[in-house]
């Protein structure tokens, strides 16, 4: 009987990831705000400015408001473009485009929410020219750099913890090589400082996850830096196949090929596990599989 490897901390964490996530950003910005609010209370009081007590929160939860507003599409733009040692130099130029257009969005978007604010306690409140977009962006740019290293840093503690694999180094110049570089046969994994090689033939299945790609094995997922374009064209043609523009499949983990009214299929894995086929790749994949083994993977119509 074949049993589940123990749960590792990291698929212990992976129920509750999304509240933590989420939780996160909005524990902090309940944070910022509420202790931005009070000093900036003080220092009004403190200057004899005529400013209400209200005003100050409006300020400050105004900004944080609209900060987890865009959260959601800066979280977007760094998965689209990460940064790595070997992309930053072309990515730099469009972080610090993105930049400013999130200090516009910021700027404009507190702006509207203090307007209405006001409104409502009948009063109006005004912004003192233009200019107060430069003097917004010099700070929030420190806030969307603080937000990227926490957004990658967070992201490279994952991987670090999840095991992220790697093709094996070519060998030195005149030295014999192991295996084929172009072919690899086997992947290191380093997980936790330790490292540790798992056979291609053992990968079930590719799934494409941006600028990665999850190799899965035996119930684990193991992010490499590559594009699903390329690992297809490193891997043995005649045991994986491409099923879908996001998968890759070991076809010696085929158990049976569904037939969708779409025309699309679902594969059905030996571990129980399904995977989508579009219908680009179904007949190609039914070709792959022989003419011994059609019968008994391919599913009846209904």
């Amino acid at each position: 009987m074949q049993t589940s490897p123990p749960r590792t901390a990291l698929e212990r964490f992976q129920p509750w990831r999304r509240v933590f996530e989420v939780g996160f950003w909005i524990g902090v910005s309940l944070i910022n705000a509420i202790g931005n609010s009070i000093t900036t209370l003080m220092d009004v009081r403190r200057a004899g400015l005529p400013f209400a007590s209200w005003e100050p929160a409006v300020w400050e939860f105004s900004s944080h408001a609209l900060i987890l507003a865009l959260m959601p599409a800066v979280i977007i733009f760094t998965r689209r473009l990460p940064l790595h040692l070997d992309t930053w130099r072309r990515f730099l130029p469009w972080y610090a485009l993105a930049s400013v257009v999130w200090s516009l969005l910021h700027v404009l978007g507190m702006i509207g929410l203090r307007k209405l604010a006001y409104i409502a306690m009948g009063q109006s409140y005004g912004f003192d020219g233009w200019w107060v977009f430069l003097y917004e962006y010099l700070k929030d740019v420190r806030g969307f750099i603080g937000m990227v290293v926490v957004i990658h840093s967070y992201r490279l503690l994952l991987r670090r913890m999840q095991g992220e694999a790697s093709l094996l180094d070519a060998p030195d110049e005149g030295s014999a090589p192991v295996e084929s570089v172009e072919r690899p046969e086997r992947f290191l994994v380093r997980k936790l400082g330790r490292e540790f090689l798992v056979a291609a033939n053992d990968i079930e299945w590719i799934q494409a996850s941006g600028n990665y790609t999850n190799l899965h094995v035996r119930e684990r997922d193991y992010p490499l830096r590559s594009t699903i374009a390329d690992i297809e064209t490193r891997l043995d043609p005649k045991r994986f196949a491409r099923v879908h523009r996001s998968y890759i499949v070991n076809l010696d983990q085929l158990a049976m090929i569904e037939p969708l009214d779409s025309g699309d299929a679902r594969l059905h894995l030996k571990d129980g596990s399904t995977l989508p086929c579009s219908r680009r790749y179904r007949t190609a994949l039914r070709e792959r599989v022989g003419a011994g083994l059609r019968e008994t993977l391919v599913a009846p119509a209904a």
